[in-house]
């Protein structure tokens, strides 16, 4: 069994930790709190990820140390290069592999499915800063300094899944209720949803496996599926009636990001959800060797989870 850091324990980080944990691995988490998931196998740890050195004491002896953390969508452009680098820094002092959670920022506006191999054109600010940190890691990567690899999914849902996602609380509450599901775009425009175990899975395939080194991969995910054929899928399996989604106008939404930053920056990325938003990943299931979860069995798990809540 080897060790392995995971700086972050949100909707990613706290899968990948109990994971590996449960797979008797020992599992350091690192937060700004020092919270995270409960498990004898897991210990958490206070600590910033932009502090190199402390970053590099911690990830000592480690197989892999992996950057599951997300800032505020507002303070990308500030928290992101610190934290990548010293992230970077850390994982080549301690000889660690460094596998992190990348998205499809970087690709920019494409007509057609995403595949690996796509330039990373994004001319938005948030696409650019997760299309530099790529940049700067494949470069040390390349130059023989440390060993990277970046995995990219689509939308998450699934369980511990954030109330900012698409699918979470604010949509999975309404519809199992039988109430009216506000949603921010087109509801019948297909889309790819990744589902959290799955990244899980791909992050730690990608960490141990040498081939995955020196690329970013994409997670497993399952053919697109409009918002109106989830909640269809989600009532449906959760014993609720047909769902009713009413979409938010858009001057809503611009008038609200003048008070939330979050509707603001979100406002780069609309474009989402305003054509078919297609995730190819079919190189990462030959590679990595895994395959999505069905989605009636990730929605059952994640309706489960919910009603646990």
């Amino acid at each position: 069994m080897g060790k392995h850091v995971i700086v972050g324990a949100g909707q990613v980080g706290g899968h990948v930790a109990k994971s590996l944990a449960e797979q008797g691995h020992e599992v350091v988490v690192v937060t700004r709190s020092g919270s995270g998931p409960k498990h004898p196998g897991i210990s958490l740890v206070a600590g910033h990820a932009a502090d190199a050195a402390a970053m590099r004491r911690l990830s000592e002896g480690a197989d892999a140390l992996y950057n599951c953390m997300n800032p505020k969508y507002h303070e990308w452009v500030r928290d992101w290069p610190p934290v990548a680098t010293a992230l970077l820094e850390a994982a080549e002092g301690a000889g660690a592999v460094l596998a992190t959670i990348g998205n499809l920022y970087g690709y920019g506006p494409v007509d057609g499915p995403m595949t690996e191999d796509l330039p990373l054109a994004s001319t938005g600010t948030k696409g650019r800063v997760r299309a530099g940190m790529w940049a700067q890691a494949l470069a040390a990567h390349q130059a023989g300094r440390v060993r990277v690899t970046e995995v990219r999914g689509s939308d998450y849902f699934g369980p511990r899944s954030s109330d900012q996602s698409y699918l979470g609380g604010r949509f999975l509450g309404p519809v199992l209720s039988g109430k009216p599901a506000m949603v921010l775009s087109d509801p019948d425009i297909p889309h790819s949803w990744t589902y959290l175990p799955d990244v899980s899975r791909a992050l730690i395939a990608a960490a141990a496996e040498e081939k995955a080194w020196g690329r970013a991969w994409h997670v497993p995910t399952n053919a697109p599926l409009t918002l109106r054929e989830i909640a269809g899928s989600l009532a449906a399996l959760g014993g609720a009636p047909a769902p009713r989604l009413r979409r938010i106008p858009e001057w809503v939404l611009n008038a609200a990001g003048l008070a939330v930053p979050m509707l603001k920056e979100m406002r780069e990325t609309r474009y989402q959800f305003d054509r078919p938003f297609v995730l190819d990943s079919t190189a990462s299931e030959a590679v990595l060797g895994l395959a999505p979860t069905p989605t009636d069995d990730a929605l059952k798990a994640t309706i489960a989870w919910w009603r646990e809540q």
